[in-house]
C-alpha cells in the first residue's frame, strides 16, 4: 500500500493534477486488493471452528467489496476510470491499509508508539466515510454503462431458463451498504473508545 501512495504522488507531481491518476496505480492496487483475500481466509481460519465474531465478518464485507469495486466495477467499466471518486476510495483505502499494517507489525514487535495506535482509532472516522462515499458514487457513475451495454447480464429465453440483471444488482449492492457500513463503523467506534480510553487509564496509573 506504500507503493501505491507513492505512486499516487509521483503521479501527481509530475501530471500537476489530481485527474486520472487511477492509471498510475492500477495494476498494484489490483494485486495488493485482490491479495485481501488471502489475509481474510486465513483470519476467518484463525477462528474456526467456533463461532466467528462479528468483526471477522463485518471485515470479511469490507474486502470483498473493494475487491468487487476494484475488478467487477472500476475494472470492468473503463468510462468510470477517469472518475475523480475512484480517486476518493483509492486514497481512503491506502491510508486506512499502511495506518493498519503499521499497527499490526509494531504491535508484533511489542512496540506499538501511541501516534499509531491513535491513528489507527481515529483517521477512520474519516476515512471510512470517505471510502464508501467513493465506492458508491463509482457504481453509481458504472449504471449507466452497465445498462446500456448488459454488461455481466443473462436475459432469457436461454438453455438454463435463467436471468440476471447486473445492473439491478449493482443498485442491491448499493443499497446492502445501508444496513452494513453502519455496523462497521460503530463497531470501529466501539474499539476507539474501549482502546484509547484502555492507554489512558494505563498512563495515569503510570
Amino acid at each position: 500500500w506504500l507503493v501505491i501512495a507513492v505512486g499516487l504522488v509521483r503521479a501527481y507531481l509530475a501530471k500537476g493534477s489530481y485527474h486520472s491518476l487511477y492509471y498510475s496505480i492500477e495494476k498494484p492496487l489490483k494485486f495488493f486488493q485482490t491479495g485481501a483475500l488471502l489475509e481474510e481466509y486465513l483470519l476467518i481460519a484463525k477462528y474456526l471452528p467456533g463461532i466467528v465474531p462479528s468483526s471477522v465478518v463485518l471485515t470479511a464485507f469490507q474486502v470483498m467489496s473493494r475487491v468487487f469495486l476494484t475488478w467487477a466495477v472500476t475494472h470492468s467499466v473503463k468510462e468510470v476510470q477517469t472518475e475523480d471518486s475512484v480517486l476518493l476510495f483509492v486514497v481512503a483505502w491506502t491510508i486506512t491499509e499502511i495506518i493498519r499494517y503499521s499497527f499490526y507489525t509494531f504491535s508484533l514487535l511489542n512496540h506499538l508508539p501511541y501516534l499509531i495506535k491513535w491513528a489507527r482509532y481515529t483517521l477512520f472516522i474519516i476515512l471510512y466515510p470517505m471510502g464508501v462515499s467513493g465506492e458508491l458514487l463509482t457504481i453509481y457513475a458504472a449504471l449507466p454503462f452497465v445498462r446500456q451495454s448488459g454488461l455481466y447480464s443473462i436475459s432469457l429465453p436461454n438453455k438454463y431458463n435463467f436471468s440476471f440483471d447486473y445492473y439491478t444488482f449493482l443498485i442491491l449492492v448499493m443499497i446492502s451498504y445501508i444496513p452494513i457500513f453502519p455496523q462497521l463503523y460503530f463497531h470501529m467506534l466501539h474499539q476507539r473508545r474501549k482502546v484509547l480510553s484502555h492507554t489512558e487509564e494505563h498512563k495515569k496509573s503510570e
